[in-house]
Parts: structure tokens; C-alpha cells; sequence
């Protein structure tokens, strides 16, 4: 294991006291997580050996161990040039046991199930596909690695935050010595994201050391740790509301509750929060909070700007299907773009595991008789149906109950049609919708409640669904017209046969379409007049804005008993999006996004499913489900969706942000903060602040921003945190979306993403926020 420690060679004594050092910092940063002594975090330190699987040939042995910090895992690599061995617990995704990824699923004998598992990175890091000598090693190491992330999970973010500067000390502390000299602390500065003068630089240095000994040790470490902590704007609001002896009574606290957070809150309430959040424990006794109590209860959901009543499910769930927004994806086997990128189950998974309730399968003939699932007419690659069914019933499950629509894109022959319906009854089994649920002819659809953990396949259907109770279905095939999208590919010049507007569809897969039959849109008029509930159809995105645009009304009324789906223009070959929120705007459920595509559209669809349990189904507003409904998006005629408001947002600062070019030891974030808001037209705005040059770690704004709204229950509101630079575009740092509905008033800590969605953590912005009506 030389290869972990470089530098000058030790001798047997100094080798014996390093690793006693080492082992020390492990112990203390196990018990900073709440795991001092867990026998699966022992093993994990120890480490061993785990044969990496890369295919069916590439099977090496490889070493791999978790680090003393507890949050960083070193593998051995015999690449020449490698220099970094390593990968951090923070960009870890998920562990999954068995042969639960594509790659090992492919690559090994279900003999050897129990001995494999998968680590799952965030973002398109490819998984690590792992098997251990045994079950019993397998498992071990499933566990610890579960631990670990469930703990740092559960840590809080002030906690986080210490977590990560006492790590960021310990690798500036090149001797390992535990002292640090004037050099070791500018190298600390700078891997903590502040550009410091080297004579600001000496002046905390000589501040802190009060030995004069030249470098810093023990307390005088802590002494710098809490001068580098120290957060003014915390000192302020704390100050106003701690009267009682320098600190908050109980009647202080829910004075801070009633004023400036604006929440309903009682003395109950407040003692709670001394009694969860409060550290000192003599000060818990006597019923007050002290300032290191307040930043904890700042720092975790009591303080985060969602409100936390919004984190479970809290909105009725009992409505007929359509009157719910439902997260969609659009292309879901992609992984990148939709000429060359690779079509994978992984795909299936991720979207699955981001609460996406209603996912594409874009079916073709396939060699040996199976049918697959790729991007027709492109050269994407090419994964089974069979494979995707099964992984879809694994997944589809695990972050929400509620039902999963599969919207297939049929372009097989008769024969294959019928090994699909096949894979999907003999799979999905009894989960599988495939009769109305009642025993007469229904007249709406069930609701998301009534529908938990079952699938509804979205396509053709032969006949009217009445047929099911009267006998007639008799018909073994027939001919239907060509799904919208698929004939839209094929006019966006990506075609290899003329356009043709009729396929034969085989009974089986037509009987499996209940409440999703897909049929072409002629009009909202004909629609009224002609189509059932159940009757269902797809928009590309330029037909249904000019519809939002020219009739929004009319779509909001077909949208009050039927659902629609809106997909992106196969002119974006690059997997691009379109911005959902007018068309959530007019009362379209299905608003399907390229999940594989992490810009603004995406997060402002991350946050618009946020709130209610993130369980995929958002209810629509009121005057979304009418059909007396007059709402206007455009014109905004008076109604009860006018409810005029001013939202004041002060930007104070922020926490800890990640530098965004790691490779350069030297660079430094110049940050500002835009907030966004997304609407109705009326209600759209943008502002931002000033940049501050060189500081990453503790940036101040203070600056006010007031929007007026007018439909504040369609707003969602976005917060950037981006990189200035003067010559290009800025670099994106953070980001965290969520709807207006859902934001807490009064100081509040946020959260900040990554472009993919993921925590950082202990990065985050601290603003005061208030909502208001309008005078």
C-alpha cells in the first residue's frame, strides 16, 4: 500500500507513528459520523481485494479501501499515467447488490449473483461493476458503503461543513504532523476556495499563533477554524432576538418564529426546536439557545427554504389522473444525444429513480426474433426489450408508489408486437393494468391513489375500450394509423424508407392499452366531440405552443378530461429541451423532457416535482381542472388564479461553494447569484448581483431584489450560483429550483445543486425571503 503515501521514506519508527496517526483521524472521523467502532466501516479501512468487471475478458484484480477521512475510496489502477486513484463517497449515487447493472448483468454467470455488486456514480461517471470472493465479503461491503452514505446523508449541513474543513486541513497538513506552518495554511486557503493576500494570510496566521513557535498546533488550530467559521450576518439576527442573558429564551425564539420567519408558531413549538436543534446542554435545561443551536436549526429542514410540510405527500391524491402534472421523460433509453449516443437500462433507472413517472420505449424489430429499443434511423446502439421491461419492474417502485405510464413507440412487425405484450403481462405480471378497474364501462380515470404500483401502457388500441365489456373483441390484427412522433422522425430527414401512415398492430398489444390509447389529434373541437377520456394525444413541442399561444383556453378545457403529451422536436439531435413551464401553464400532464440533458429545463422540471413526497404527480391548480374555466396564461382576465403578490428576496451570502477548475491549484471563483422566475408571461423576471472577486468560501451580497407576481401558484422560482468571467460565458457553480407554493418565508438556507441534479454538499446560499400580498 506504499503506493497511497508519497513522499520521503520513513523510518521503521516514523512508519509506526504515521499509521498511529492515521488510524487516530479514521477513529475521529468515524465517530464524527456516528460509526466509532462499526464493524463494516473497520472493514472498509482495511480494505481488499475485488475483481473489477469490465466485460467478458477485461476481469482484473484490484485492491480498493476507504481512505482516514471516511468519505474518500482509493483503488489500485495499473494505468500508467494515472494519477488518481481515487473517488469520493459524495459522488456516489446508490450500491446495488447482485447483478443489478447492464454490465455485470452481461459480463458474468448467475452463478456468482450473491458475490457481485455495483457502486452507482452520479452523473454519466460510469458504475463500477465489482465482485468479491464470497457472498459474505459482498455483503460486507455493500453494507459499509450503504452506511457511509446514509450517514453523510443524514448529517446536518453545519455539520457537513465542519466535516469537510477539518478534511481539507488534514490534506494541507502535508507532514502529518497536526501543526501547520504559514505555507501549509495558504495551500489550505486556497484548496477551501478563498484567495487570501499573503500579508492577510500572515496576519491570521501570527493572530493564531500564540505560542510564536512558526507553525500552529491544537487549540490554535481551533482558534483558526473559528475565525475562518465565524459567520457576521449570523451574529446580527442572532444578536436582535437574544435577550435573555446573551442567548434566546424559549419567548425570543418564537419571537424570531413570528417576525421574521412569519410561521404560525406557538411556545410549544419553539421549545421544540430548542430541544431537537440546541447543543449545549445546559442551556437545552434552562430552555434557551445559544447561537451554535440557531445556525443548527438554520442549517437543517426546519430552516431550509422548502417548506417542510411539502416534503411528504400533502396534496389530495384521490383526483382522476389527468387532473396531476406527472414528471415525463422523453427518450428515456438515451444516455446523450439521439444520433450516436448509447442506448441503455441504466437510462431506464436513473429517470425511474428521479420519481419520472412515465417513460418512452421506442420499439424495433431485433435480430434472433426479440424486439429492441433504440432511436430508429440513427446509430444509436441497441438494447433489449425484454431487458428494459425487467429492470423497469425493479426499479419503477423504489422512490414512489404511484403508477408508472410506459409510452411505446411501436414500429414492430406482427410477430415481435406479440413477444412485447408477452414480455410485458409474463413480467409485469399482476401490476400490469390490463382491464378497467371497475366492472362497468368507466367514464374518467382512477386516480394515482387507486393506481399505486401498477403500469399503464400508453399506444394503438384496435378498438374502443367499451369492447372489453360487451364481448366484440374478436379482431386477432389490424391496421392503425402511425404514432405522431414516429412519423415526426421520419419528416426531420432521418429517414431510410418513405413515410408511411398505416402499421399492423397485433391484438395481444393492443389489449394491454386501457387508458392510455394514443390517437392523432384533429382539433380540440373534434376531440370534444368525438374522443373518449381515454383517447389520448401527443404534441410536438411547435404544435403545442402555437396552441398554448392561440387557444390556451380551449387546450386547458381538453386538458380538464383528457391527458396530453408534449415531446421535443426531433430537430434536437443533441437531446436539447424546450421550457415545460407554458405548457404546464395550459394544463398538459405528460410534458416530456430529455432526462439525459442537465440544463435550466430539466431543473426547473426537478423542481417543479420537488414538493409532495417527490412522487412524480404534482395536482393542478383549481382553475387547471375546470372545465368552466376562463384562465388565460396570456391575458390573464380576472379570476381566482389572480392573486397578486410582491416576493422581496434578499441575497446575504454563501457557503462553501466547489471550485469549478480543480486542475488549477491557484483558481478562485468570482461568484454571483441570479434568481429566476418562471410563470406566466407576466410573471416572468430575472435579477442578479454583483460579483465578488476570489472568495468561494464566504462571499457576502446583501443586496434586495422585489418581484411582483400575479399567478403565484404556477411560478417557479430558480436560484444561480455562477463563476464570472468577463471573456466567456459564465461557468454554472450551483443551482436549486422549487415552486414559488413551496418557498418558506424569512432567513433561509438553500441547498445547492449540481447540473445533474446532485447534492453539493455542504455548499449552500443564505437569503431572507418574504411573500407578500400586493397592496
Amino acid at each position: 500500500m506504499s503506493c497511497l503515501y508519497k513522499g520521503p521514506k520513513r523510518t521503521k519508527s516514523q512508519e509506526l507513528a504515521f499509521q498511529e496517526q492515521i488510524k487516530k483521524i479514521a477513529q475521529e472521523n468515524g465517530r464524527r459520523l456516528g460509526l466509532e467502532g462499526d464493524a463494516d466501516l473497520n472493514f472498509l479501512l482495511v480494505g481488499g481485494k475485488l475483481i473489477k468487471i469490465r466485460s467478458s475478458t477485461w476481469k482484473k484484480c484490484r485492491f480498493f479501501k476507504l481512505q482516514e477521512d471516511c468519505k474518500t475510496f482509493w483503488h489500485e489502477s495499473h494505468k500508467t499515467f494515472k494519477l488518481n486513484n481515487t473517488f469520493s463517497i459524495d459522488e456516489v449515487d446508490s450500491v446495488r447488490k447482485g447483478r443489478q447493472s447492464e454490465g455485470l448483468n452481461k459480463h458474468t454467470d448467475p452463478g456468482v449473483e450473491e458475490q457481485c455488486f455495483s457502486i452507482i456514480f452520479k452523473g454519466r461517471k460510469k458504475n463500477l461493476d465489482l465482485m468479491a470472493s464470497n457472498r459474505e465479503e459482498a455483503k460486507q461491503w455493500v453494507s459499509g458503503i450503504d452506511k457511509l452514505l446514509n450517514k453523510l446523508r443524514t448529517l446536518s449541513r453545519q455539520q457537513k461543513r465542519e466535516h469537510w474543513i477539518i478534511n481539507c486541513m488534514r490534506k494541507a497538513d502535508k507532514n502529518a504532523d497536526n501543526q501547520m506552518t504559514l505555507k501549509e495554511l495558504k495551500h489550505f486557503l486556497r484548496q477551501i476556495n478563498v484567495e487570501v493576500e499573503d500579508t492577510y494570510a500572515e496576519e491570521i496566521f501570527k493572530k493564531c499563533d500564540t505560542s510564536n513557535s512558526g507553525s500552529l498546533e491544537g487549540p490554535e488550530i481551533k482558534h483558526f477554524y473559528n475565525l475562518l467559521t465565524h459567520r457576521e450576518e449570523i451574529d446580527v439576527i442572532y444578536g436582535k432576538y437574544a435577550e435573555t442573558q446573551g442567548q434566546m429564551s424559549t419567548r425570543n425564539l418564537l419571537n424570531f418564529l413570528l417576525n421574521e420567519q412569519r410561521e404560525q408558531a406557538s411556545m410549544e413549538d419553539a421549545l421544540k426546536l430548542i430541544e431537537k436543534y440546541e447543543v449545549d446542554e445546559t442551556a437545552k435545561q434552562n430552555k434557551r439557545m445559544t447561537k451554535d443551536g440557531f445556525l443548527m436549526y438554520l442549517h437543517q429542514e426546519d430552516g431550509s427554504i422548502l417548506n417542510p410540510a411539502h416534503k411528504v405527500i400533502y396534496q389530495d391524491m384521490h383526483q382522476p389522473l389527468n387532473h396531476y402534472f406527472i414528471s415525463s421523460s422523453h427518450n428515456t433509453y438515451l444516455m446523450e444525444d439521439q444520433l450516436r449516443g448509447p442506448s441503455s437500462t441504466e437510462a431506464y433507472i436513473k429517470a425511474l429513480m428521479k420519481s419520472c413517472r412515465c417513460v418512452e420505449l421506442d420499439c424495433w424489430d431485433g435480430a434472433n426474433g426479440e424486439p429492441v429499443i433504440y432511436h430508429g434511423y440513427t446509430l444509436t446502439s441497441k438494447v433489449l426489450f425484454r431487458d428494459v421491461i425487467k429492470v423497469i419492474k425493479e426499479f419503477a417502485f423504489k422512490t414512489s408508489d404511484y403508477p408508472v405510464i410506459l409510452s411505446l413507440e411501436n414500429h414492430c412487425t406482427v410477430e415481435q408486437q406479440k413477444l412485447m405484450a408477452h414480455h410485458l403481462i409474463s413480467i409485469l405480471g399482476d401490476a400490469l393494468v390490463t382491464k378497467p378497474l371497475g366492472d362497468t364501462m368507466p367514464t374518467n380515470f382512477p386516480s394515482p391513489e387507486e393506481l399505486k404500483g401498477r403500469f399503464l401502457i400508453k399506444g394503438k388500441r384496435l378498438d374502443k375500450l367499451n369492447t372489453v365489456f360487451n364481448n366484440n373483441n374478436t379482431v386477432e390484427e389490424g391496421t392503425v394509423s402511425e404514432e405522431d412522433e414516429a412519423a415526426d422522425v421520419k419528416e426531420n430527414g432521418q429517414k431510410a424508407k418513405p413515410k408511411k401512415s398505416k402499421i399492423k398492430l397485433a391484438k395481444q398489444l393492443s389489449d394491454v392499452v386501457v387508458y392510455c390509447k394514443s390517437v392523432h389529434f384533429s382539433g380540440f373541437e373534434h376531440a370534444k366531440d368525438s374522443l373518449s377520456f381515454y383517447e389520448m394525444s401527443s404534441f410536438k413541442e411547435s404544435k403545442a405552443f402555437n396552441l398554448a399561444d392561440t387557444s390556451a383556453t380551449a387546450f386547458i378545457h381538453h386538458n380538464t378530461d383528457k391527458l396530453s403529451r408534449i415531446y421535443p422536436a426531433g430537430s434536437r439531435t443533441d437531446s436539447s429541451n424546450y421550457n415545460p413551464v407554458p405548457m404546464w401553464n395550459v394544463g398538459c400532464q405528460i410534458v416530456a423532457l430529455n432526462f439525459q440533458t442537465p440544463h435550466k429545463e430539466m431543473h426547473i422540471n426537478q423542481g417543479r416535482f420537488l414538493p409532495n413526497g417527490f412522487s412524480g404527480y404534482i395536482l393542478k391548480p383549481e382553475y387547471l381542472r375546470s372545465q368552466s374555466s376562463q384562465f388565460d396564461p396570456d391575458t390573464l382576465p380576472k379570476g381566482p388564479w389572480l392573486q397578486k403578490k410582491v416576493f422581496h428576496v434578499m441575497v446575504i451570502s454563501a457557503q462553501q461553494l466547489p471550485k469549478i477548475n480543480k486542475d488549477k491549484q491557484k483558481s478562485i471563483v468570482d461568484p454571483l447569484v441570479r434568481v429566476e422566475l418562471y410563470g406566466v408571461q407576466a410573471d416572468n423576471a430575472s435579477k442578479e448581483t454583483h460579483y465578488i472577486e476570489n472568495n468561494g468560501f464566504n462571499p457576502m451580497w446583501n443586496e434586495r431584489f422585489q418581484f411582483n407576481i400575479h399567478v403565484p401558484e404556477l411560478v417557479m422560482v430558480r436560484f444561480v450560483v455562477e463563476d464570472y468571467d468577463s471573456t466567456s460565458q459564465n461557468d454554472l457553480i450551483g443551482q436549486y429550483c422549487l415552486p414559488l407554493t413551496s418557498v418558506q418565508n424569512g432567513y433561509r438556507h438553500i441547498p445547492l445543486l449540481t447540473k445533474r441534479g446532485d447534492v453539493i454538499c455542504s455548499a449552500g446560499l443564505f437569503l431572507h425571503l418574504m411573500l407578500i400580498d400586493a397592496e
